[in-house]
């Protein structure tokens, strides 16, 4: 089930996070950048401002099954600019459809408010997510410049189908 993020999540939304994040960065940056308390409570802080903000401005979408968190995904419009600032799977849950689902739920909702065109910017080591997204219709823009250690990747937003 895909249901929009309430504040009695951020506990479980900030753990998935980390979790999956170490996934990723583990022996590529220090572990300090990822985990640990001080780390843990910046995301939770992270998380708690993205769930606050208003309908107009984004969203967090929670993918659940038998009432346990199994993935996240967050968006905001700024300045005219859709982007998909966070898509989380826990990884003891990959390969079952969580994140394509929670994909699809942000594709409905970017549809509903009338988006075209989404970025998003993906850690350039993570190539599980760059396949994610590229299988999603992804493309990375050869004209943006690198953002650090991440590559940024656009969608266009295809119509809805019958449309």
């Amino acid at each position: 089930m895909i249901r929009t993020a309430r504040p009695a999540d951020l506990d479980d939304i900030a753990a998935l996070h980390t979790r999956a994040r170490a996934t990723y960065y583990r022996g590529r940056i220090p572990e300090q950048a990822y985990a640990g308390a001080a780390e843990l409570a910046r995301t939770r802080e992270g998380w708690s401002r993205a769930v606050a903000r208003a309908a107009a401005e984004g969203g967090v979408l929670c993918a659940e099954e038998d009432g346990e968190l199994t993935g996240v995904a967050a968006f905001r419009t700024a300045d005219g600019v859709t982007t998909l600032t966070q898509l989380h799977v826990d990884p003891a849950h990959w390969r079952r459809g969580t994140g394509a689902a929670l994909h699809a739920a942000c594709l409905a909702a970017w549809r509903r408010a009338g988006v075209d065109r989404v970025r998003l910017e993906v850690y350039e080591h993570n190539l599980r997510a760059q396949a994610f997204y590229a299988r999603h219709g992804w493309l990375p823009d050869p004209s943006a410049p690198r953002s650090g250690s991440h590559l940024t990747l656009w969608l266009r937003i295809p119509p809805a189908s019958g449309e």
